[in-house]
């Protein structure tokens, strides 16, 4: 058996296999809502046999979305739509997921496809919120530096946002620390230079995101395994380093967290990355050898040969995937023939398996 299709037992669910379908904004949502894209568009991965699937970052607060078009679970009235998708990919054998994300200083903006601009007062723009008053670029509004109460109100939205996926069905959370989001711009000395209790010392930029793991914690219980999306290095001189990720892992493993998705950059506009295949596998390796804990690893994994000498070389423990699953939908069955594997099909499809 390829270690790709082997099962993976996170407390009490087990993942059939170790193919992860990783978050990937959508925009398509009205007011925070679900529909029939999502439905479809997770659905279908679903069908297409991975063993898990994560809705895009999903906002835990208006405030809180990249664009207006963000998915959204800062309300009640958003858990039935949700609750059709979770049920839908389970009952194709998946685990369903959710990433709570909150945008920071990076909101307020057009959708990729309008040119990622920042939005104008006239097109529905808001005041964004930081750790600290600097913009991500030049051009960006200044956001504005997050009060106590601010904070207070940030755990406070993961908190609801967390009852509420629980609600819906979801099986497994991720905490978006991540990509340049406001937990990320918390936890990087470039972006949080604050002189209270939540910036300065390691300890202080981190303790943000302890508070949420915690109040996240005690929502879904003992029973369900917790994520946290990392951005393991800022890719420039000064700012988050690789340690810092390995020191953090070790942190949040002691605090019941089960699994750190592993990807980099996304916190600083001058970050300098070499993009290629793998290039993000290292620190899924670094961090999974140096803590034990659980490591999935993303970032131009587009083969079925890729992912299984990953995982044969004990690098992560899981695969996510993303642009991949963009353009086949069914990369798990295809990678299940190339590695030789007999999985099962969807009763629809099984005549076309085959032939």
């Amino acid at each position: 058996m390829a270690l790709l299709f082997e099962p993976l037992q996170i407390r009490s669910i087990e993942l059939k296999n170790r193919i992860v379908v990783s978050p990937m904004c959508q925009y398509s949502s009205e007011d925070g809502f679900a529909n029939d894209w999502h439905l479809v568009h997770l659905g279908s991965r679903a069908v297409g046999g991975a063993g898990l699937v994560f809705t895009e970052a999903t906002a835990v607060s208006p405030e809180g979305r990249i664009t207006l078009s963000d998915l959204g679970i800062w309300k009640d009235d958003h858990i039935d739509f949700l609750k059709r998708i979770t049920t839908f990919i389970e009952n194709n054998g998946a685990v369903p997921a959710i990433q709570l994300a909150h945008a920071g200083r990076k909101a307020s903006h057009h959708v990729p496809w309008k040119g990622s601009a920042v939005l104008t007062d006239e097109k529905g723009a808001w005041q964004t919120f930081a750790p600290s008053a600097i913009a991500y670029k030049e051009t960006d509004l200044l956001p504005k530096a997050m009060t106590t109460d601010d904070i207070k109100k940030v755990i406070n939205d993961f908190s609801n946002a967390a009852k509420r996926a629980m609600q819906a069905g979801f099986k497994i959370i991720e905490i978006h620390a991540a990509h340049g989001y406001l937990l990320n711009e918390f936890m990087s000395p470039l972006s949080n230079i604050r002189t209270d209790e939540y910036g300065g010392s390691f300890e202080n930029r981190i303790r943000l995101l302890l508070e949420i793991v915690a109040t996240t914690r005690k929502i879904i219980s003992n029973e369900l395994p917790l994520f946290v999306r990392i951005s393991a290095t800022d890719w420039v001189e000064g700012g988050w380093t690789e340690d810092d990720s390995v020191k953090l892992a070790a942190i949040l493993k002691n605090n019941d967290v089960d699994v750190i998705d592993c990807s980099t950059g996304g916190n600083i506009s001058t970050q300098n990355i070499s993009v290629s295949p793998l290039y993000q596998v290292p620190f899924a390796e670094k961090i999974k050898k140096e803590t034990g804990i659980l490591t999935g690893a993303v970032g131009i994994i587009t083969t079925a040969q890729q992912a299984e000498e990953i995982l044969t070389k004990q690098q992560a423990d899981l695969i996510l995937l993303a642009r991949q699953f963009l353009r086949d939908p069914y990369f798990p069955l295809h990678a299940a023939r190339e590695l030789t594997v007999d999985v099962p099909w969807p009763e629809q499809y099984d005549r076309a398996k085959k032939y």
